[in-house]
């Protein structure tokens, strides 16, 4: 049985908005891949950079380029398409379309003239990052690309200061140093955070600690400032936070000279609750 065999809307147009990997090729689904091998189109937000990954898949459907400079006008081009039977399958440069990426306007389009969209979901770097980060998941907040403009940038973030949920960023190569100098200007040298770089590819890292600490590896190191990056910063801490913390470090304080340091950090956050990665190396107390 085909893939249009077995939908139930095979006689009518449809969107398909499919994830595609964000560096290992092989992270593509099964099901991505024969959607795209089975659609009658694939838009994507560059056909150069795209045919790769269908070639190294060996799919052969035709594509056409959606990019934030045509996205108006080619909307309404692919949706007269669908209406007229088509099946047509989005996809961006990397991760999920929409992320960041080119989309929106088509699949508004789409909807609004009555066209399924289905998701076919798979890589995203952000959330990639969140899952690997150690920071508080639950609940967060996806920024994308900060402005260009340190003015504009460190505007930005000091909306954000005062944010109590997880805070994810994109930024690209060229401005990582400086982006990095504005969240520490805003945010605190101490404010906990975690740099992700080249997700699933050969040389992925990630590093954690706080945005001071993070600002001098990567201008330490020069292969940290190259790739893409997603920057993950802790939530500003609340009263209750703030709390926890403080009972935390006194308790690590009582420990830490009968345990190892690892140990008594890890005690401390039983305890009080406080995060053990804020408590393990602080500074002891000084003594009044």
């Amino acid at each position: 049985m085909t893939m249009r065999d077995g939908n139930s809307a095979a006689t009518a147009g449809m969107l398909f908005v499919v994830a595609t990997p964000i560096g290992n090729l092989d992270d593509l689904s099964a099901r991505a891949r024969a959607t795209l091998a089975d659609v009658d189109l694939i838009a994507a937000e560059d056909t150069r950079h795209s045919a790769a990954l269908l070639r190294h898949c060996g799919i052969a459907t035709r594509c056409i380029a959606l990019h934030e400079h045509n996205e108006r006008e080619a909307s309404d081009d692919l949706v007269r398409q669908m209406l007229a039977g088509k099946r047509i399958a989005l996809i961006s440069d990397a991760g999920t379309p929409l992320i960041s990426d080119p989309g929106f306007r088509l699949v508004r389009a789409a909807r609004a003239a009555g066209i399924a969209v289905s998701p076919l979901p798979g890589a995203c770097a952000a959330i990639a990052a969140l899952s690997v980060a150690g920071l508080p998941s639950d609940r967060f907040v996806f920024e994308g690309f900060l402005p260009s403009k340190s003015a504009a940038r460190r505007a930005h973030l000091q909306s954000l200061r005062s944010e109590t949920r997880t805070l994810i960023f994109y930024e690209s190569s060229h401005r990582i140093i400086e982006a990095l100098d504005d969240f520490i200007a805003v945010f605190g040298a101490e404010r906990e955070a975690v740099l992700a770089r080249e997700l699933t590819k050969l040389f992925e890292t990630v590093l954690g600690g706080t945005l001071g600490e993070l600002a001098a590896r990567v201008v330490a190191d020069p292969d940290q400032q190259r790739g893409e990056f997603v920057l993950l910063v802790a939530g500003a801490q609340t009263d209750a936070d703030s709390a926890r913390l403080a009972e935390g470090r006194r308790v690590f304080e009582l420990l830490r000279h009968e345990l190892p340091p690892g140990r008594a950090a890890k005690l401390a956050a039983a305890i009080s609750g406080a995060p053990r990665n804020q408590l393990y190396g602080v500074e002891p107390a000084a003594e009044v």
